[in-house]
């Protein structure tokens, strides 16, 4: 009986698996597919498998560039997820510790977060095309920084209310100063949370479509836009291997570092549980 449990909990854990990633396995097999298997075989079975759509992605021509592409997300979602992680720290801590801003601030802040991007598209692209900073990867990486700010600071709130209050009472009573205790004592014990925040971040922002749609058309393309530059074929219609392949391309360095940070996510669901 213990046994046929556990096969039976395999099996749930197995559908539902299969059924929430059903989306990523239906694009990785359309893009081992040639144009005329698709035509012919939309199932889950690749009868010829090929790569042919993934060299197509991965070559350079005058109108396609995939490593540009990957590049500027990279440093745009790098701008994006980094910048909101250090400003939104300190403002966390005198929020947690102080309770700046707690009534007013922090709820204004996440309401604003919870309408639609779309409202503020317009008066960004007028303030951008004004300051010179419309199709730069700089400009891309500040506003995804903007839109990544609440999310951080949420969540370094929580962080650092978990850690115990008595060890900033312990540092002052030596004489330590607000600086170096962020520094040397929460920074440390949050930095699970801290790596959490970054990741989630990264994701957020390497995702982001409509403000890279909008503020870049050369130069800071990132990949969620540029990828649909491989959709078209020159005859017309849609080429689904080849834009199933620059999916899978897409959708690779936001899994990695997921998978390479795991631990750290997993961590930060016992930071701060320190016992005084």
């Amino acid at each position: 009986m213990k046994a046929f449990t556990q096969y039976l909990r395999w099996l749930v854990f197995f559908c539902a698996a299969f059924a929430m990633n059903f989306p990523v396995i239906s694009t990785l097999v359309t893009s081992l597919k040639t144009n005329a298997e698709i035509s012919s075989n939309p199932g889950l079975w690749v009868n010829d498998p090929t790569l042919e759509n993934y060299a197509q992605v991965l070559e350079v021509t005058e109108r396609l560039n995939i490593y540009a592409y990957l590049f500027n997300s990279v440093i745009a979602s790098l701008i994006g997820s980094i910048l909101p992680v250090i400003l939104a720290f300190p403002a966390a801590y005198a929020v947690a510790r102080q309770g700046y801003g707690r009534n007013v601030m922090l709820p204004v802040v996440v309401n604003i977060r919870a309408l639609p991007l779309v409202i503020f598209a317009i008066p960004l692209y007028m303030m951008y095309q004004w300051i010179g900073l419309l199709d730069t990867r700089l400009g891309l990486g500040l506003i995804l920084a903007i839109v990544n700010l609440p999310l951080a600071l949420v969540m370094l709130i929580n962080a650092i209310n978990d850690v115990p209050v008595e060890l900033d009472e312990a540092a002052r009573i030596d004489g330590t100063p607000i600086a170096s205790i962020i520094l040397r004592i929460i920074v440390p014990i949050c930095r699970p949370a801290l790596a959490t925040t970054f990741i989630f971040s990264f994701i957020t922002a390497w995702n982001e479509f409509l403000f890279g749609l909008m503020l870049t058309t050369s130069k800071a393309v990132p990949v969620t836009v540029g990828a649909s530059f491989f959709f078209s074929a020159s005859g017309g219609g849609v080429r689904w291997g080849v834009a199933a392949a620059v999916m899978i391309v897409a959708a690779l360095p936001p899994v990695v570092l997921g998978l390479v940070m795991y631990r750290q996510i997993s961590g930060s669901m016992t930071a701060g549980a320190v016992k005084g």
